[in-house]
């Protein structure tokens, strides 16, 4: 076998998309290298030998928090449009001269 040196670029992008899919043996034959030497690369990664960008980084595009910070978002989004229609019914029943200015 031939020793191939790849670049740092090419490190981190094989790091990172084998940190998202979860898969490192399918990124490795994608990519044509050894399944242990992504095995490899991804430890150095995390003790941050690739540059700036960090294990956190990667981290925070986990799906599953994403998912679960969307889903509290919609929660709360919700709570402000319930708020939001309770508030402009109490306006309509006190006030009724005030909802011509909401339409």
């Amino acid at each position: 076998m031939t020793r191939n040196k790849h670049s740092r670029e090419f490190k981190r992008q094989i790091v990172k998309e084998a940190i998202e899919t979860g898969n490192k043996a399918a990124v490795a034959r994608r990519y044509e290298i050894a399944v242990h030497m992504l095995h490899r690369w991804v430890k150095e990664f995390e003790e941050g030998k690739y540059g700036e960008t960090s294990l956190e980084t990667i981290h925070g595009l986990d799906s599953k928090v994403l998912s679960q910070e969307n889903d509290q978002l919609k929660k709360l989004l919700g709570e402000q449009a319930l708020e939001i229609a309770i508030l402009r019914d109490l306006i309509k029943k006190k006030n009724p001269h005030l909802l011509k200015k909401w339409k």
